[in-house]
């Protein structure tokens, strides 16, 4: 996946020491491009919706509909970093989310329980995932769009086309519905784990072997890295954040039915692949992820209360991802002339 590969061109410090201020900002505007892109958009859309846009009601709205999409661009970063491409984020979903209910209603668990079974079930998805790639030499696209298919299968056959609803716990549905000084807790959860994936990713040596790997596999394997074992790892914690994802989804929904869930895997991959062109351009990263994301949120979200149809979401997000990968292989051309 050479689209994807480790290898930032953020400036130096060395290239930055000497050049004046103005010379300085021309050389990070690059870099971070998309942050800039963001607030401006925050403040256009701003002042020209100031009594719709501007509120705490909309910013509640875009962090409780966009959190689930921020943790599965989060799930899609991971393998990302080693070079390796997951495509169940937008397939699991589907079927965790319903087995998430179902569990309860039909089989009558304890929804601590009915939790921690999905939760598993994304973790063994992952370790699939990771010896159809790393073992059986499948291309990572390959074996998991056909992962996905099967998860997808799995989830029409269980509901036969209809949808599962019961009366669920109060416990699971506070799982998303809690407020925390007024805003949605899955913004909370989003904000834990975006900075425990970035301490991981950048401070420890797992992060640095991912990074290795995702640059070049064959001279990780030669300065003894265990590829095979990182690059698994990556696969199940993309499956459990997917599977966490799904939860919140059904503890969102209150039912469960097959038609929901892969409108997210488009939003997804673009969230992860525009966090490759900001922050460290030509390197997948946590806070460009988020960044991404919340470039996709406030420009939708924009869009739509200037009166913008059904089908702005699919196209803003298709244009989107477009964009990205054409900024991402253009960041990865010129580290490779530097």
């Amino acid at each position: 996946m050479p689209g994807i590969e480790s290898n930032a061109v953020e400036p130096t410090k060395d290239e930055l020491r000497g050049l004046s201020g103005v010379a300085k900002a021309l050389r990070l505007a690059p870099t971070y491009g998309l942050v800039i892109l963001m607030f401006g958009l925050i403040v256009l859309f701003s002042v020209m919706l100031p009594e719709t846009f501007p509120t705490v009601l909309n910013v509640r709205a875009i962090l409780s509909d966009k959190a689930i999409i921020a943790l599965l661009s989060l799930a899609a970063m991971v393998p990302m970093v080693s070079g390796r491409i997951d495509l169940t984020v937008g397939y699991g979903i589907v079927l965790w989310h319903i087995l998430a209910i179902s569990l309860q209603t039909q089989l009558g668990l304890p929804w601590p329980v009915a939790v921690l079974i999905v939760l598993c079930l994304g973790v063994f998805t992952g370790v699939l995932n990771g010896i159809l790639v790393e073992v059986a030499r499948i291309d990572s696209f390959i074996a998991t769009l056909g992962t996905g298919t099967v998860l997808y299968a799995l989830a029409l056959w269980h509901t036969g086309g209809r949808q599962m609803v019961g009366v669920l716990p109060d416990g699971f549905y506070a799982l998303n519905g809690t407020f925390i000084f007024g805003l949605p807790i899955t913004a909370f959860y989003v904000v834990a784990i975006t900075f425990l994936m970035w301490i991981v990713l950048e401070y420890t040596p797992v992060g640095r072997f991912l990074y290795a790997i995702g640059a070049n596999q064959r001279a990780a394997e030669l300065n003894g890295i265990p590829t095979r074992k990182y690059v698994i790892g990556a696969f199940v914690t993309s499956g459990l954040m997917t599977a966490l994802a799904g939860v919140l989804l059904a503890s969102k929904l209150r039912i469960g039915q097959a038609s929901v869930g892969l409108e997210f895997l488009l939003p997804a991959l673009v969230g992860a692949f525009l966090g490759s062109t900001t922050i460290k351009p030509g390197r997948v990263n946590v806070w460009g992820t988020i960044v991404g994301v919340m470039i996709l949120a406030v420009g939708i979200s924009g869009i739509q209360q200037f009166g913008g149809s059904f089908w702005v979401e699919p196209m803003f997000n298709g244009t989107t991802l477009l964009i990205a990968i054409g900024i991402a292989g253009y960041a990865q051309r010129k580290k490779g002339r530097a």
